[in-house]
């Protein structure tokens, strides 16, 4: 026979290898497998973060720059801004411009204001669309609802001018927070009982009485309608006296002495 003719075809050393490890049982081929599938998987990454929004405990504080008008105190417009410290951090943040009195600003005086408000600077308020309705007229056809009637004020000195404030601005009666609350300071310290039984006015029998010391002849003459007849009523007393002011005076604003 010629020789080679039956020869068994050789294997390659990997094939006899892989074969030979089939012979000893499955098993060992795992770790190739294993091994083959390790080096072609992805590095293993992280879950990604997800974000969540985490609201503001308080809103940043915005600086607006506001011209003082007529009528205007550090109270009125910390109140109207929302200012974080009241009219004390106000008048901090303006010191160098309002000067060593924080009651004597003047119109035209800018200051800087810090308010958290998102619509600082305006006055907003959602409304529908169609037209309001006019209010109820009362029998008779007399309108009796007015501004005034319908807040409510505190019942101590910052609520008293505000109050005579809101009706002096229906009457047209001139004359500022800082004005008042100055000229009370000096006549009566804010006591609306205070009278004064010593001046030549006591003297003559008509003694000055209330918050603004006015004297019985004068409240009568200058009295605003709308308000109590008592002269020791404090809302009556500074009408009053704020109207026989801007007489004599062109404003209360103007009085810083004995009237």
């Amino acid at each position: 026979m010629p020789r080679g003719k039956h020869r068994r075809p050789r294997t390659s050393q990997f094939t006899r290898r892989v074969m030979a490890a089939g012979t000893g049982g499955a098993a060992l081929a795992l770790p190739l497998i294993g091994a083959t599938q390790a080096g072609a998987a992805q590095p293993a990454q992280s879950a990604p973060t997800v974000s969540q929004s985490v609201p503001q405990a308080a809103k940043t504080a915005k600086s607006l720059t506001y011209t003082v008008t007529k009528g205007d105190s550090l109270a009125r417009i910390a109140d109207k801004y929302d200012v974080s410290g009241g009219w004390k951090q106000l008048y901090k943040d303006n010191r160098a411009a309002v000067g060593d009195d924080p009651r004597l600003i003047h119109p035209g005086l800018k200051l800087t204001v810090k308010t958290a408000k998102a619509d600082a600077g305006k006055k907003t308020a959602t409304k529908s669309s169609a037209p309001a309705k006019p209010a109820a007229k009362p029998a008779g056809g007399v309108a009796q609802a007015t501004q005034a009637a319908a807040k409510t004020y505190a019942n101590n000195l910052d609520g008293w001018i505000r109050e005579a404030l809101d009706i002096m601005a229906q009457k047209g009666i001139p004359g500022s927070y800082d004005g008042i609350y100055r000229n009370i300071m000096r006549e009566s310290s804010g006591n609306p009982q205070a009278i004064n039984n010593w001046d030549s006015n006591a003297a003559k029998g008509t003694p000055s009485k209330g918050l603004l010391q006015v004297i019985d002849p004068t409240f009568a003459a200058y009295h605003v309608a709308g308000t109590s007849f008592d002269p020791y009523d404090p809302v009556a007393n500074i009408t009053a006296a704020c109207n026989y002011a801007a007489a004599r005076y062109g404003s209360i604003d103007n009085v810083n002495g004995p009237y």
